[in-house]
Order: C-alpha cells, then sequence, then structure tokens
C-alpha cells in the first residue's frame, strides 16, 4: 500500500481494511485551544488541520508526516467559534461561522482574516459550495444567508419555520440540502432554491448531514442514534449503522468513500464500511464527541471530545486527536 505525502491506495476488501485498522489504531494529542473545540477540518491538500473552539480562536496545524505542529492562531471573532469549512479547491481559504453574528474567511498563507461578513444573527453552520462561489450560514433563528464570496456580500437569504440543523451542498454545488427537526432533508436547487424533495430520513430529529468524496453517498445522522447511507442520485436508502446508542451529532466520510467515521455521545467513535454496513473498526474515547474528519487523501481521522482537565475535571480542555497512526509509532 502507498502510503506517502500524496495519499493512500483505496483498500477494496473489508477483511484488508480491519487488519490495516488492527495496526494503525494510534493516536495523538494535541493541545490547541483554551476551551472545548467545536469543529476540525482538513484542507484540500491535506497538508492542514483547522480547528475552531469556544474560546473564539481558531487553530492551524501543518501535517508532517505522521504528526500536526501548530502553525498559526487566528483571533478576531468575538463569540464562539461554532463550524468552519475549507475551501474545496484553494488549499489556504477557510471560513468560520461564529456566535458573534459573522463569518469570517482566513488566509492561511497570510496569517490573515481576508474577510468579515455581517450576518443577521448567531450563526451555527457554515458550508462552502464545492465550486467556491458561495458560503451558507445558517444561525439560530432558521435563517440560512449565502454569501457571494467574489464580493463577500450576503445576496440572498432564506428564512424556514423549522428547525434548521446542519447545511450541505452537492459535489456538483447545485442541489443545496439542510436536515430538520422533523427528521427529514430538504433538497433545494441552487442557485433557485425550489424545493426539488423532502426525504422523511429519521424518526427523529435529523441532525447532521454529510456528502461523501466521491459524489455516490450522502450520509445523515439523528437523534434517533441511527446513521443513513443514501444513494445521491437514486435518493434511496441503501443501509442504515445502528452501532451508537446516542444521538449522532458528526460524520465524515474517508476520501475513497469507503469508510463513515459516526460520533455521538457514546464513548466510541464508529468506523464503518459504506459497502457492506459492517464495523471496520472502533476509536474508544473518555467523552462526547462532538466533530470528526477523515484526511482527504489517508486513512486519517482528526476528531475532538468533550475532555476535560485533569486532575479535578472541571475545566474543558480543548484537545484534539490524530487517529490512524501506525502502531509502531
Amino acid at each position: 500500500m502507498k502510503d506517502s505525502k500524496q495519499g493512500q491506495t483505496p483498500i477494496e476488501d473489508l477483511a484488508e481494511l480491519r487488519s490495516y485498522f488492527a495496526t494503525h489504531n494510534t493516536f495523538r494529542e494535541y493541545i490547541a485551544h483554551s476551551s472545548k473545540v467545536h469543529s476540525v477540518g482538513w484542507s484540500c491538500d491535506g497538508r492542514r488541520l483547522a480547528s475552531g473552539s469556544f474560546d473564539k480562536s481558531v487553530a492551524i496545524f501543518n501535517l508532517e508526516r505522521n504528526r500536526l505542529v501548530q502553525d498559526s492562531i487566528f483571533r478576531g471573532h468575538t463569540g464562539s467559534v461554532d463550524q468552519l469549512c475549507w475551501h474545496a479547491s484553494n488549499p489556504d481559504l477557510l471560513s468560520t461561522a461564529s456566535g458573534d453574528k459573522s463569518v469570517r474567511i482566513w488566509d492561511t498563507r497570510s496569517h490573515k482574516c481576508a474577510a468579515t461578513i455581517a450576518t443577521k444573527g448567531e450563526n451555527i453552520n457554515v458550508a462552502w459550495s464545492p465550486n467556491g462561489s458561495t458560503i451558507a450560514v445558517g444561525n439560530k433563528e432558521d435563517l440560512v444567508s449565502f454569501i457571494d464570496t467574489r464580493t463577500y456580500k450576503v445576496v440572498v437569504e432564506e428564512q424556514f419555520n423549522f428547525e434548521v440543523n446542519e447545511i450541505s451542498w452537492n459535489n456538483t454545488s447545485d442541489l443545496f440540502f439542510l436536515t430538520n427537526g422533523l427528521g427529514c432533508v430538504h433538497i433545494m436547487t441552487y442557485p433557485t432554491l425550489e424545493l426539488q424533495t423532502v426525504l422523511k430520513a429519521h424518526p427523529g430529529t435529523c441532525i447532521c448531514i454529510e456528502h461523501d468524496p466521491t459524489g455516490r453517498y450522502f450520509a445523515t445522522g439523528s437523534a434517533d442514534a441511527l446513521v443513513s447511507l443514501w444513494d445521491v442520485n437514486e435518493l434511496a436508502c441503501l443501509r442504515v449503522f445502528s452501532r451508537l446508542e446516542w444521538p449522532v451529532r458528526t460524520l465524515s466520510f474517508s476520501f475513497d468513500g469507503r469508510l463513515l467515521a459516526s460520533a455521538s455521545e457514546d464513548h466510541i467513535i464508529d468506523i464503518g464500511d459504506t459497502e457492506t454496513g459492517e464495523k471496520v473498526a472502533e476509536i474508544p474515547v473518555q467523552a462526547s464527541t462532538f466533530t470528526v474528519a477523515w484526511h482527504p487523501s489517508r486513512y486519517l481521522l482528526a476528531f475532538a471530545c468533550e475532555d476535560k482537565d485533569p486532575p479535578e475535571r472541571k475545566r474543558d480542555a480543548g484537545n484534539l486527536k490524530l487517529w490512524g497512526l501506525p502502531n509502531s509509532g
């Protein structure tokens, strides 16, 4: 198997995947923030990992072979950084959504804030269209604002009359997806925002949604503790992952679409095989996990838990972890 800076060769066989992770299940922990980490994400070239925190800052790490090295800390938000999203093809640009009623664009090469866009409410979700032209941001009042990245201005706002949870684009940027409190996935055309269809995906609140990098699947995670895997073209549910026992908060697909990581308040992160639904591996954790992100070309998973600092375990630790490292160290 090729395992270089360029990436890995996908593994086809379930038994091979399991044996690979039997020898690559070590993790390293890094101190990133002074309070809990809400969101982690990789740049498109896989060279940088960003984390956003309740402490209002954004940390940038460089991946050097099998370890993360802190590069910089971005400050400027005056509220919690709740979600971040990198540009799909420019590895230097990062967007962050904050409770301070703004979205910021950061240039990791110049270490500067490239733009600050004022929005109408406390933001909780952000999604950058794969073609790079638009950033969508959702707030606590279920208003979704669309920002033109050429002008850094809000070009359209859509108010929903139900609880909007996570938002996402398909890989061709012409469909916009959102999950809601009624267990549904709403799919709209973009840029016209005409409702195409409503999928009744779960009996409980539909919390998170993720599209796979190959464009075959999307997955939804729900308060019913289930993860559903969907065929993008047929809009048919292919299989359900049911190994977690708590509401599913976060999902991530591996670069080849083969692995789906899902996490919750369970003290494991589940790694499932999208082709069979079988468990490939599980990562033991000490606390609830609210963000996971597979590397864009390697079987490396970044994640952050609601860990507490020892010894009193009263204060939130702002740590992030990297899993999938070779056991030999």
